[in-house]
């Protein structure tokens, strides 16, 4: 293991080292084999690789007037710290745009750092020049009021029946999404980061013309 492995591996780090990929290849070989999605949530704003902690929310479709129009959700985007990542568990549904430009900035201003919205979303123009990842099933443009409504948040929530529970390590890049439970995150990550740089060893050998073979007779990294 590297030096820097040996030591704490922060979220700064992660983001200038890890993909999603390589986290969900750690996972595997811890025996959780089902950590990402595998429903397309692609990046529709923003770019590179989107880490931090799950700020989860829980979404429902409506078809009566609600007397309290955006509360929870209002309440959820304000109580965001620092590094969260806005997790909206809306059962892939297109009925509204959940997230737009103006939730993207008051989450900005608590901390949030991207949001993941399994359903749509909408204001894509003005979130981009924002320079806000946002991560999402499709596009909707659609208001929320009287359509959907969080009915939760802080709560254990599922995509595609994935647990993402508050407070776990969340990556998303262009290849997919995967969470990391609490319980096993320290060995994941040092996981992650040992495979990482075993990788750069391969791909060294290969384009030094080494084959493929070869090199993953020698490394066992592929």
């Amino acid at each position: 293991m590297t030096d820097s492995a040996a030591g704490e591996i922060t979220l700064a780090m992660m983001r200038d080292t890890f993909s999603s990929a390589v986290v969900c290849d750690a996972l595997d070989g811890l025996g959780f084999k089902r950590q990402s999605p595998r429903v397309q949530l692609p990046p529709r704003t923003g770019s590179g690789v989107l880490i931090g902690r799950c700020k989860t929310t829980q979404w429902v479709d409506m078809a009566h007037e609600d007397p309290k129009p955006y509360e929870l959700e209002l309440q959820a985007v304000d109580s965001c710290r620092p590094d969260d990542v806005l997790i909206a568990a809306a059962s892939g549904s297109v009925r509204s745009g959940v997230w737009g430009e103006l939730l993207s900035t008051a989450a900005r201003n608590s901390g949030c750092v991207g949001v993941i919205v399994d359903g749509a979303v909408r204001d894509i123009r003005q979130m981009t020049e924002m320079d806000f990842p946002v991560f999402a099933r499709s596009t909707c443009i659609y208001d929320s009021q009287n359509r959907q409504r969080v009915v939760g948040f802080d709560v254990p929530v599922e995509i595609d029946d994935v647990i993402f529970s508050p407070g776990d390590l969340v990556i998303a890049d262009v290849d997919g999404v995967v969470v990391v439970p609490q319980e096993i995150e320290g060995e994941a990550v040092r996981r992650a980061w040992q495979k990482v740089h075993d990788e750069n060893v391969t791909r060294d050998a290969i384009r030094a013309g080494m084959k493929a073979t070869d090199a993953y007779k020698k490394y066992g990294v592929l």
